[in-house]
């Protein structure tokens, strides 16, 4: 037997020209489609030039240091975030195991087998064992990406990837907004809960007052019961306050991981009024989305992964070709194994072409082409999502500093008259029924501009939510 020896330049030359030869791609070419939206904000008069929202830390947005102390608890503790975090590292280990595809997987592999009886034995060559060893370096089905399928799920991991990445992002933008309004809640719930023991209080000296008044024949039992209607309506309230407080403290625990520390809620008489102010920010066009947003950037980057996906089945159509070589010493005797004139070497190409497999194929294609159809019009919605929170927290900014104001003018005169009344009532000038009727206004006039102050405070953390701030450190 001869022994056919392999150039090496050989090998490498035909290595590099199939990588050159790789470089063939049918992933369609991609265009960002047109944003379904308006070319303008509505509600969103001039704004002067500033900083963009996405620009803007949560530092220097939330500038309460208890609120900023909780932000950064939920940072640190919250599981949604956490699994957010490790999405990416999953999303990053598959990519490298589908980059790892385009390069050959090079390996060494060891062999020894010894079988009785010899089948060269009856032509007098060795002895009634026959043995064999091999040791060889190579290469094992080795897919040449010579049509760029490879090479195209290779671009699909990356995007998708991508898309986990900015999916953290928005997780992040998420939390920290749920956090500045949880915590503007249970400030509200704190003060509604006060003035609700201050109603209750009010209204149970009432029911004495009448009480003293109908024992004296002055007022009617109706006038009596009236009071003791209004008392037990304060009482309900405040028990309903305190559920509602405990309710929404324990749906801010689970967004902290942890309980909500006591000085979150302390320092004097924390009042929605005096919390401290967000910054005013510039909506700029709904083009900045587009940038700003990790949620739309996470869309796009879908929306990419799908359009790699036609190239990869575009791809099947075509013939795959595999390399397996080795090189390496092969001997009778385990002794001689890496003797002089031992080295043994195999170089087997194959290539695989697609003729008949019922439509398989194409119907790969059009799942790709639809799935890519689907990216496209969850991004367009992505977008027009954006563009709703952003608008409705324009008109949320446009009206709600008016009604506020509004409210606490009613509040000033409900209170006004309510001191009226019962001055006039304490002389007997006034009647119960105009005395109840003035503290249940009040009380509903108080209520609704806690509640509509607490609504415009989380309007302005829903805009920066919106325009995308809060994901940069």
């Amino acid at each position: 037997m001869t022994k056919q020896r392999m150039n090496p330049r050989n090998v490498l030359s035909a290595l590099a020209a199939s990588l050159v030869l790789a470089g063939c791609s049918f992933i369609p070419t991609y265009e960002r489609p047109m944003a379904p939206v308006p070319t303008t904000f509505p509600n969103d008069p001039a704004q002067p030039v500033g900083a963009a929202a996405a620009t803007v830390a949560w530092q220097d947005y939330f500038t309460d240091p208890r609120l900023q102390a909780l932000i950064d608890t939920a940072l640190a503790n919250n599981r949604d975030l956490r699994v957010s975090v490790l999405n990416i590292e999953q999303a990053r280990a598959q990519f490298q195991i589908q980059r790892s595809a385009l390069f050959p997987a090079v390996g060494v592999s060891a062999s020894g087998s010894r079988s009785s009886p010899n089948p060269y034995q009856a032509f007098g060559v060795g002895g009634s064992v026959a043995s064999n060893y091999l040791v060889n370096l190579g290469i094992t089905a080795w897919e040449i990406d010579f049509f760029g399928r490879i090479a195209s799920l290779k671009e699909q991991a990356l995007a998708q990837y991508l898309a986990t990445e900015e999916s953290r992002k928005a997780a992040q933008i998420s939390l920290i907004s749920a956090v500045a309004s949880g915590w503007l809640t249970l400030i509200a719930d704190d003060e509604l809960l006060d003035l609700t023991r201050q109603t209750l209080s009010t209204r149970d000296e009432s029911v004495r007052l009448t009480k003293l008044r109908f024992d004296s024949g002055v007022s009617s039992e109706i006038d009596f019961q009236l009071a003791n209607s209004l008392a037990e309506t304060a009482r309900a309230s405040y028990a309903q306050q305190q559920r509602l407080r405990a309710q929404d403290e324990n749906a801010l625990a689970l967004l902290l991981g942890a309980p909500v520390p006591a000085e979150a809620l302390a320092g004097g008489a924390l009042r929605l009024n005096a919390a401290a102010p967000m910054r005013d920010l510039p909506a700029g066009l709904p083009s900045d989305l587009l940038t700003e947003r990790p949620d739309i950037r996470s869309a796009e980057q879908q929306l990419i992964a799908a359009n790699a996906s036609i190239g990869a089945a575009r791809a099947n159509f075509f013939p795959r070709i595999s390399l397996t070589s080795a090189i390496g010493t092969a001997s009778n005797e385990f002794s001689s194994l890496f003797d002089s004139g031992t080295k043994a070497w195999s170089f087997a190409p194959s290539i695989t072409l697609p003729i008949f497999n019922a439509g398989a194929n194409q119907a790969t294609l059009d799942a790709a082409r639809a799935g890519q159809q689907i990216a496209v019009a969850q991004y367009e919605k992505s977008i027009q999502t954006a563009f709703r929170e952003v608008a409705d927290a324009l008109a949320g900014r446009a009206t709600l500093g008016e009604e506020v104001r509004a409210l606490r003018a009613q509040a000033d005169a409900e209170g006004v008259r309510f001191k009226l009344n019962d001055l006039r009532y304490r002389n007997g000038i006034a009647s119960a029924l105009d005395l109840l009727d003035a503290q249940r206004s009040l009380f509903s006039a108080q209520q609704a501009a806690v509640q509509t102050r607490l609504l415009q405070l989380q309007n302005q953390v829903m805009l920066y939510k919106a325009l995308g701030g809060g994901w940069k450190d």
